[in-house]
C-alpha cells in the first residue's frame, strides 16, 4: 500500500514538472513577439519622418525638369527666361517712360502757352521733352522756307515739318512694343515645342525600358506639360502689358497732336504778322 502511495507521488511530483516547464515555454514564446513588436515600433517615427520628408519633395519639378533634360529641353527653357526678362523689362521702362512725357505734357501745357513768342515758349521746355522737340522742328522749318522751298505753300510746308516730327516722336514712343508683341504670340509655341520634345523622349525612354505603368509615364509627361505651362506665364503678361502701353500711348499722342495743331497756327498767325 506504501510503495503504490509512493508511486502515485512520484507520477504527480513529474506531471506538475512537465506542466510548470511548458508554462515557462508558453511564457518564454509569448514574451518573443511582443519584444519583436517593441523593436520593429521603435523606429516607426523615424520612418514616419522619412516618409514625410518624401511626400514633400516633388520629384517632378523644376528641379527634375533641368537636372534630366537634354541641351534642347535647357536651351528651351532658357530662351522662355530670356524672353519673360526682356518682356518685364520693356513694360517696366515703358511704364516710366510714358510717365515721364505725361510730365513734360503737364510743364508745356502750363508754360509753353504763355510766353511772348514760340521761342521762348521753346527755351522754357526740357531738353529731352518730345513737345520741345516738335517746336524745334517747327520753328526750323519755318525759317527754312526758301529757295527750292519757297514754292511749296508755307502752310503746306509747315504742316510738313510739325507731322514729321510727330511722325517722329510716334515712332520713339513706340520702341520695345514689338518685342512684347513678338513674345505675346510666340511664347506659348515656344513651349509647346518643349513639351512636344519632353514628351517624345519620354515615349523613347519608355519604348527602351518596356514598362508602360503609370509611374513610368506620368514623370516625363508631367515634366513637359511644364514646358507649356512656362510658356504661358511668359505670354500672358506681354500681351496684357503690350494691350496697357499701347492705350497709354494713344492717350499721350491726343496731346501731341493737339500740341502740334496749336503750333501750327501759332506758326502761321506770326508769319503773316
Amino acid at each position: 500500500m506504501f510503495k503504490i502511495i509512493k508511486s502515485i507521488a512520484v507520477i504527480c511530483g513529474l506531471s506538475a514538472s512537465l506542466w510548470l516547464g511548458q508554462g515557462a515555454v508558453w511564457a518564454a514564446d509569448a514574451a518573443a513577439p511582443a519584444e519583436t513588436t517593441s523593436a520593429q515600433a521603435a523606429p516607426a517615427p523615424a520612418q514616419a519622418s522619412a516618409g514625410a520628408e518624401a511626400s514633400t519633395d516633388n520629384p517632378y519639378g523644376l528641379g527634375a525638369l533641368w537636372a534630366q533634360g537634354d541641351a534642347v529641353a535647357k536651351g528651351t527653357l532658357l530662351i522662355l527666361v530670356l524672353m519673360s526678362m526682356g518682356s518685364w523689362y520693356v513694360i517696366v521702362t515703358k511704364f516710366f517712360e510714358q510717365n515721364r512725357n505725361a510730365g513734360f505734357a503737364r510743364k508745356a501745357q502750363d508754360n509753353f502757352w504763355t510766353k511772348g513768342s514760340v521761342r521762348e515758349g521753346t527755351d522754357e521746355l526740357h531738353a529731352d521733352s518730345p513737345y520741345r522737340f516738335i517746336a524745334e522742328k517747327g520753328l526750323e522749318g519755318a525759317s527754312k522756307h526758301e529757295g527750292m522751298l519757297g514754292a511749296v505753300d508755307f502752310n503746306t510746308w509747315v504742316t510738313m515739318s510739325i507731322q514729321r516730327a510727330i511722325g517722329n516722336v510716334q515712332s520713339r514712343m513706340q520702341d520695345g512694343l514689338a518685342v512684347l508683341a513678338t513674345v505675346g504670340s510666340t511664347g506659348p509655341f515656344v513651349g509647346l515645342f518643349g513639351t512636344v520634345w519632353g514628351i517624345y523622349n519620354a515615349l523613347v525612354k519608355i519604348g527602351m525600358s518596356g514598362q508602360a505603368s503609370i509611374d513610368k509615364v506620368a514623370g516625363p509627361v508631367g515634366e513637359s506639360l511644364i514646358m507649356t505651362a512656362i510658356g504661358l506665364a511668359v505670354a500672358v503678361p506681354a500681351v496684357l502689358g503690350y494691350n496697357w502701353l499701347v492705350r497709354r500711348n494713344k492717350a499721350a499722342m491726343e496731346d501731341i497732336n493737339a500740341f502740334g495743331n496749336d503750333l501750327h497756327s501759332v506758326l502761321l498767325a506770326t508769319a503773316k504778322k
